[in-house]
């Protein structure tokens, strides 16, 4: 957990504080001044629908230490408690970006981030699961990868980290470079390159200029881990300056899945001379995994010391997780969705055997911009041509699927 004084946030931020000695020192930083930890610093951020100021008395309540609030015509809140320090910002989430920066420079651990349009969750799920027996690891909680969720992960570090693992995201261009030139990785993932954020990234080449970004920021020393079998893959090659790591289940890269089989609870592979079973569904699953072997061969551990830790990984939450009803096996993969990750879903669905019916349930894919009713329907073309006896449609931006599952062939009686 990060420690700071007064005087160091001060300098790090440009804040004033209003009250408090500048020697005060607070041990960590939090945005929820309902599940802060005591002698933390409290910031204030707004939202659409919300005014962290109003909490600061919450916040207090709580065992804050100080807090870091947006000034109000130059001036503090009224009616604060007593006695607890306050900095004062006209934008605390500009501050927390800064404080975070500051803290990074502070850091001597190696830091792992990572970015893609599918899979960065499941991919620092791995690998912090493949870590966390030999280092000590802190990671991206949840899917906390945007402006807010990438300084606090920054700031859950500290002197004891042996490794910190970034998740970053993005909605729009600069996104990625804003945040990178924060995190300042070590090594760069790039899980791929997929139809997400189009409505304002606006192609598959605007995404992977959006992503290269992650890999421009690595220094000379740094590693650059892709995934070999994306087309885009020149133009994530043209950012780099650093020494990189190639993965592909199809071959020709520096890691391959060879002798690829599939069974009900996962896969297995051969990976150089030793075999790997992966407990998880699904093609895409595999290629995350060899990502997350990349970096952790990297960082000096041994596939042999691995194989272990890789037969015990879980899936994520909604993320192709299994449900046992009754009789039927619902799979849970509603967590997001763009083309790329449903097409790795009807795939898994067409690879279960040993079942009467399978039944794909899809709803609206968001943020596609002017592409999305065709992409819509040419994810329903792709279904048609999988062994799916029922596709279910939920929502208006389905309606482009089931046109497209009907025209490709699929029965009437099936959609």
């Amino acid at each position: 957990m990060s420690s700071f004084t007064l005087d160091e946030i001060r300098r790090a931020t440009g804040a004033v504080l209003w009250h408090g000695r500048a020697e005060a020192r607070v041990r960590g930083v939090s945005t929820d001044s309902r599940t802060l930890p005591r002698e933390s610093l409290y910031v204030a951020l707004r939202g659409a629908n919300f005014d962290g100021n109003a909490f600061a008395a919450d916040a207090c309540a709580s065992g804050a230490a100080a807090l870091l609030l947006r000034a109000e015509n130059g001036q503090a809140p009224r009616d604060l408690p007593d006695g607890v320090p306050v900095l004062l910002h006209a934008d605390p989430q500009r501050a927390l970006l800064a404080l975070a920066d500051f803290h990074r420079r502070r850091l001597k651990c190696p830091v792992i981030a990572i970015t893609g349009s599918a899979g960065k969750t499941t991919t620092k799920n791995m690998l912090q699961a493949l870590l966390e027996p030999s280092l000590r690891v802190v990671a991206s909680e949840k899917s906390f990868n945007n402006d807010i969720g990438v300084p606090l992960t920054l700031l859950r570090a500290d002197e004891t980290t042996e490794v910190l693992i970034v998740e970053v995201g993005t909605n729009a261009p600069g996104e990625i470079a804003a945040l990178a030139a924060v995190v300042r990785p070590s090594v760069s993932i790039v899980t791929g390159i997929g139809h997400a954020h189009l409505e304002k990234l606006g192609s598959l080449e605007g995404v992977a200029r959006e992503k290269a970004a992650l890999l421009a920021a690595l220094p000379s020393d740094g590693l650059a881990v892709l995934n070999a079998d994306c087309r885009q893959l020149p133009i994530l090659r043209a950012a780099l300056r650093s020494r990189v790591i190639t993965c592909s289940v199809q071959g020709d890269a520096d890691l391959v899945a060879r002798e690829l089989l599939f069974h009900g609870a996962g896969s297995s592979f051969r990976l150089g001379p030793l075999r790997v079973t992966l407990p998880l569904l699904g093609t895409h699953n595999v290629s995350n995994l060899l990502l997350a072997i990349a970096a952790c061969q990297a960082l000096g551990l041994g596939l042999d010391e691995l194989l272990p830790r890789i037969a015990c990984l879980q899936g994520g939450k909604q993320r192709l997780e299994r449900h046992e009803l009754a009789g039927i096996t619902l799979i849970d993969d509603a967590y997001n969705a763009n083309p790329e990750s449903m097409r790795a879903a009807v795939r898994v669905l067409e690879g279960l055997h040993g079942y009467r019916r399978r039944v794909f349930v899809l709803g609206d894919m968001l943020e596609l911009g002017p592409s999305s009713a065709e992409l819509h329907h040419a994810l329903g073309a792709e279904i048609a041509s999988r062994s799916v006896d029922l596709l279910v449609l939920v929502g208006e931006l389905a309606r482009a699927a089931g046109a497209g599952a009907l025209e490709a062939g699929l029965a009437p009686a099936r959609v």
